[in-house]
């Protein structure tokens, strides 16, 4: 006995089945391509309010006219090669300094005013988180300031001068880039460049230099006009690149 309906049955279910296969490998292999995620505008999460020990902080979005007096601490080897809040690698040994509020990258005069040393560092990371202080200076900060030996010390923090070409949130010019790789291969260099290209940061390049005795070829996603803007970027691209920071030009 014939029974016609799987003359009409059978083929359909077999282009179905087909066809979930293709789907299948084509999921698959997408899922295994490396993807740059693309520029969009949204605000860096360094201006963003933030919790820490249940105090809440509002970074300022701007530096402009900035000052105060308090007490100054430093913090250095615990911290040294971890990343900051800005996602910079922490470097004890550089003029920086970490503050609850003040943009990413403001430069501050810090002046101890127990013995009238001043000097400027950069803001790259959050903190001190400890009531009473207002700053946290590098390792090498402290040492230039004469805080290191004591710990602690009464200063005066303020911006250091104004920035021509500032924006009207006061906003550091740039031009700014994100480092998202170094390799000693140029090849590798170039096909990460090519794929940031590729995936609209179309003033990318390649920055090559000799660091303790090896030749790296280090990748930059850009170009950017601000501060807040390479940090935005940063941000986006640290989901694909991690361990990726903000550079001036």
């Amino acid at each position: 006995m014939a029974y016609p309906w799987r003359r009409i049955r059978l083929p359909t279910l077999l282009l179905r089945l087909l066809a979930i296969l293709l789907l299948a490998l084509s999921l698959a292999g997408c899922a295994g391509k490396a993807t740059i995620p693309r520029p969009t505008g949204r605000e860096p999460a360094t201006l963003r309010p933030y919790t820490v020990k249940g105090v809440t902080y509002v970074p300022l979005h701007s530096a402009a006219g900035y000052r105060e007096e308090g007490v100054a601490s430093w913090y250095g080897p615990g911290f040294h090669g971890h990343t900051t809040s800005c996602g910079e690698i922490y470097d004890q040994y550089k003029l920086t300094c970490a503050h609850k509020l003040l943009p990413m990258h403001t430069m501050v005069r810090v002046t101890n005013l127990e013995n009238g040393r001043s000097l400027v560092l950069r803001v790259n990371d959050r903190g001190p988180f400890v009531a009473g202080r207002i700053i946290d200076l590098s390792q090498a900060g402290a040492r230039e300031l004469g805080v290191h030996a004591r710990g602690t010390a009464k200063v005066r923090v303020e911006v250091e001068g104004t920035v021509p070409g500032a924006g009207p949130q006061g906003e550091l010019p740039g031009p700014f880039y994100v480092q998202v790789g170094a390799f000693a291969n140029m090849g590798n260099a170039e096909r990460l460049l090519t794929k940031l290209r590729a995936a609209g940061y179309a003033g990318s390049r390649i920055a090559s230099k000799e660091i303790d005795g090896v030749w790296l070829n280090q990748v930059h996603a850009g170009i950017f006009p601000t501060t807040a803007a390479a940090e935005e970027a940063r941000l986006r691209l640290g989901t694909r690149f991690s361990g990726a920071f903000v550079i001036a030009q």
